[in-house]
């Protein structure tokens, strides 16, 4: 399930819009203690970004690899953009840049996630946060996280995920470290209180 789901607004899920938050069960490297956005869950699967794992690629590293700078002109990038967060966004498509921003931004391929949050993946917004000309809060997450059908929803009844409604400083917030704490505490929930045992009444 990619991208052009989002624009099919039809047979919505449930998990539309919310966090996953990563039970201590999930093993898998790319997932662990991970907290995950949800932008589209339809009977077709799920996609999402993972929203608490650093890239080791810096924003002008990336404005330099497609060109969109020469190096040389690094230093008159606006403070926004030479320190704009770059997130690993998921194990899918990792050569693909997505931004997640505020709705003050934008453009022919700009598709609304919710009320105030929208997605865009093309080169015009990241030309735009460059020069400063940008949304007021976004991150470009490099690569999604995607689910076939019904495989999202398997994985949460054998309690692999927990789900919450976002809030938006965890989305955009650019210290990745304590986003899995706070995502819990969303739901009053610490850490050590998870059990990796699914409960069964």
């Amino acid at each position: 399930m990619g991208i052009s789901a989002l624009k099919d607004k039809s047979e919505r899920g449930f998990l539309d819009g919310q966090f996953l938050i990563a039970m201590p069960g999930v093993q898998d490297g790319n997932f662990a203690r991970s907290v995950v956005y949800i932008c589209a869950h339809s009977p077709a699967g799920a996609m999402g970004f993972i929203l608490n794992r650093q890239q080791d690629l810096s924003f002008p590293d990336v404005l330099e690899h497609l060109k969109l700078i020469e190096e040389p002109h690094t230093g008159f990038l606006s403070e926004q953009a030479r320190y704009f967060p770059v997130l690993y966004g998921g194990p899918v498509e990792t050569g693909r840049g997505f931004v997640l921003h505020s709705d003050d931004f934008s453009s022919e391929s700009s598709i609304p996630v919710s009320d105030d949050i929208s997605l865009t993946a093309t080169l015009d917004i990241l030309r735009a946060i460059a020069e400063g000309k940008g949304p007021k809060r976004a991150t470009l997450l490099l690569g999604y996280a995607g689910w076939g059908p019904g495989q999202l929803e398997a994985e949460i009844s054998n309690n692999g995920w927990l789900n919450c409604t976002p809030q938006d400083d965890i989305i955009f917030d650019p210290n990745v470290d304590t986003k899995y704490e706070r995502a819990l505490a969303i739901m009053g929930v610490s850490p050590e209180m998870l059990s990796t045992e699914a409960g069964h009444a």
